[in-house]
């Protein structure tokens, strides 16, 4: 059973429709929500968006769950890496349950030299993942 699930979102869509899977695994497990969302840049204005984000996204889930919101300071030296960690130093300290991120469900040539922070998550962290691929 999941008592504690965390959603990471990154303004995208696909971190949207992740989030809306997440509210619905919160609500069927009466889980508390916790979203995340990690800040690349230690500037003010990058925080503001991050804290913008996180805002919208409490609004999106609405009421009737226990929800917080958490953000999280990435090294923005290391990319997406940097990301991933993040994501994972957050939920590993918070011992989640369930991690629910979206996937930018890239291939090829693009996957290989991107990389994808879903794909690095699921090496350094010790909760169950659910990938939530574009429609």
């Amino acid at each position: 059973m999941f008592m504690k699930i965390m959603a990471a979102i990154d303004g995208s869509e696909t971190s949207l429709e992740a989030l809306m899977e997440a509210k619905r695994m919160a609500v069927s497990h009466h889980a508390t929500l916790r979203i995340v969302y990690a800040v690349p840049n230690a500037d003010e204005a990058d925080q503001q968006v991050g804290h913008t984000l996180l805002a919208q996204a409490k609004v999106a889930v609405g009421d009737g769950l226990d929800i917080e919101i958490q953000l999280l300071h990435a090294e923005a030296e290391y990319g997406l890496n940097g990301i991933a960690e993040a994501i994972a130093g957050a939920a590993n300290e918070w011992d989640a349950d369930l991690v629910v991120v979206g996937t930018a469900n890239r291939r090829g040539l693009e996957r290989l030299v991107f990389g994808s922070v879903a794909e690095q998550l699921v090496a350094k962290i010790d909760a169950s993942i659910l990938l939530v691929r574009p429609r």
